[in-house]
Parts: C-alpha cells; structure tokens; sequence
C-alpha cells in the first residue's frame, strides 16, 4: 500500500513538472530570439543641418523592414559625447555602429574598441580617417565641389572673384568639396578674395562674416558656401544691404529654403543628394554586415585610409537650377511644388 501511494505522488510530482520544464525552455527560446535580433547604434553629429532627419527616418525605416532594430543618439556637435555614445553601443552589444562623424580623425580609438569587440562599424556620409571601418558611403564630393564651380561658370564668373564660406574644418568631406571647387576657378581666372570655415556647421557664422567684411562682400561676384543652411544666412545677410540676387549663390543639399531661392532668384544652385538613396543603401549594406556578408556590387569600390582597405559606395549627386528643378525635386517628391513656389506662386508650373 505504502509503495502504491508513494508511486502515485511520483506520478503526480512528474505531471507538475512536465510543464514547467516545457515553460522554462520556451523562455529561452524567446530569449534567443531576441538575442538574434539584429541591433544597430547610430551615432549622429546632429540635427542642426535639414538633411540629417531625413537620412535617420529612412535608415530607422529600411532598417527595420529588414528585421533590425536601431538605437539612434544625437550627439549635438560634441565630439565628446559621440564618444560616449560609441562606447555606449560598444557596452549594448550591437552588431553594427554607423557614425556621422563630428570629428573623424578624433575617433579611431573608438573605431578600435567596437572592432576589437566584434562590431561592425560604418562611416556614414563622413570617412573615419585611418580607422578599420567596414565600410564608407556618402556622396561624391569632388562632384559636388566640380557642380558648384561650373554652375558659377555657366554665369559668367569666368575672370571674376569669389568668397568660400565653407563648413566645418574638421569635417573631411569640406577639403574634398573645396578642392574641386577651386581647380575649376583656376581653370576659369576665378580670384579667391577670401576662404573661410564655419566650426560645426554654425549656419550664423556665414551671416556673421558678410557683416564683418562689408569691403569683400561689395568686391566679389559670387559666395560659395559649404551647404544651404549656410546660404541661408548669408543670403539673409546679403538681403538687408540689397545684395541679394546680385550676388551669385551656390549651395549643397537642396535644403526647402535653397529651393524657394532657387526660384525667386537669390541662389544659382544646390546640389541634391538623394538621401533616400544613401539611407536605404547604408541600412541594407549594415544590416547584410550584421549577418556576416560581404559588402558588394558594381559600384562597391575601394579606398585608402591610411593603412586600411576601405570598401566605399560613393553614390552620384544631381546640380539643381531653375531649369531642372521641377523635374528634379518636385518631380522626386523630395519637395513640394506648393512649397517650393510658395513666395512666387505666379512662377508655379501647371
């Protein structure tokens, strides 16, 4: 009798455990599944320039369509806390890192500790200089330099003078821009007056200089400006002395404002960059890296970083005027025609 009873309490024990066993191994299942779930940082220099919003909500977008979750962080210009943020990610565990540097040549340190704990590491729009990334996409920025110049030309600067408001010094895209820039002003006996540099992208210091140089403003023929934020003010600033339009203006990013200037007349060009294009490439090519493939394609070339092989998608930029601008931004859907034409709804296309 005694062994009867104590067979069916063995029984029963067993009944309870059974599920219980079955529960606990469901939850590491879950567990896993989570664990698999592919995890990106993105470091951010900030959101000041207009662009910057629109590649984060494209890349958060594709990237999650694709099975991947992303951490974006804003480091507001300071190189310090992009730091931070990268060792951050690094503590997190994610697979990949991508970075729109502040300061490139600042974070190869933090470049070395995501590599040395396994991480896949992305330059985004700005190269990490001598750093081991897996990968650099931007625009091509000679091109973008190369269409400022020829857009001036194409006005009738040739023999003429123009002042460079560039962007930040620290960013190393700015050389690339400027280089090419200036070798189609000396093709062309283009006089350089003056070239100076906005720390961080501060869009106020275009406007600040235009004031302060009163003789060199009245001198030139055209302002280069590093991008459209910065043309912006320094149109702003061309306008209170009724310069604005007599003044040529060129500009990169087809900000809505460049483009409502485009068409009253107060900016010769911008350059667009199809920043869907680059975000929707940079999500796809760090979540394939996540996954342990190799980057590649047709346009998948490669570039020098000091002692590193980097593999670099540089993707085509489109100069945009008067003449192409309904075909080009509004025809995109990057803008609308109601926007761009706002101040001078009678220019509107049908």
């Amino acid at each position: 009798m005694k062994s009867r009873i104590g067979c069916l309490a063995l029984a029963v024990l067993l009944l309870f455990l059974a599920p219980a066993c079955g529960t606990v191994e469901s939850g590491r299942e879950n567990e896993e599944g989570k664990e698999d779930k592919i995890q990106i940082g993105m470091s951010f220099d900030s959101f000041v320039i207009e662009r910057w919003q629109k590649d984060r909500d494209v890349f958060v977008s594709v990237a999650k369509e694709l099975g991947a979750e992303v951490n974006v962080q804003n480091a507001n210009g300071l190189v310090e806390e992009q730091k931070k943020q990268i060792d951050y990610f690094i503590q997190k565990g994610m697979d990949v890192i991508v970075i729109i540097a502040i300061d490139p040549a600042s974070l190869q340190e933090s470049v070395k500790k995501a590599k040395d704990a396994g991480i896949k590491v992305v330059s985004y729009d700005r190269l990490i200089d001598n750093a081991d990334v897996d990968l650099y996409i931007s625009f091509d920025n000679e091109r973008v330099g190369d269409m400022m110049a020829r857009a001036l030309v194409k006005e009738g600067i040739a023999g003429g003078s123009v002042v460079m408001i560039g962007g930040s010094p620290t960013d190393n895209n700015v050389p690339m821009v400027e280089g090419a820039f200036k070798k189609v002003m000396a093709e062309n006996d283009v006089t350089i007056l003056d070239s100076v540099h906005a720390d961080n992208w501060r869009a106020e210091e275009a406007a600040a200089y235009i004031y302060a140089n009163p003789l060199k403003i009245a001198q030139t023929d055209a302002i280069m400006c590093g991008n459209d934020d910065l043309a912006t003010q320094a149109v702003h600033a061309l306008a209170e002395t009724r310069q604005a339009g007599d003044i040529l203006v060129v500009g990169q990013d087809a900000d809505l404002a460049a483009c409502q200037r485009i068409v009253e007349g107060t900016q010769v060009m911008t350059v667009y960059k199809p920043v869907e294009r680059l975000a929707t490439r940079a999500a796809e090519e760090a979540v394939a890296l996540a996954r342990g493939e190799e980057i590649s394609g047709e346009d998948v070339t490669v570039i020098e970083s000091g002692a590193y092989q980097i593999p670099y998608i540089g993707l085509e930029p489109v100069s945009v005027n008067c003449d192409n601008i309904d075909e080009v931004i509004i025809g995109s859907g990057f803008h609308l025609k109601e926007d761009v034409y706002l101040n001078v709804p009678e220019q509107m296309p049908e």
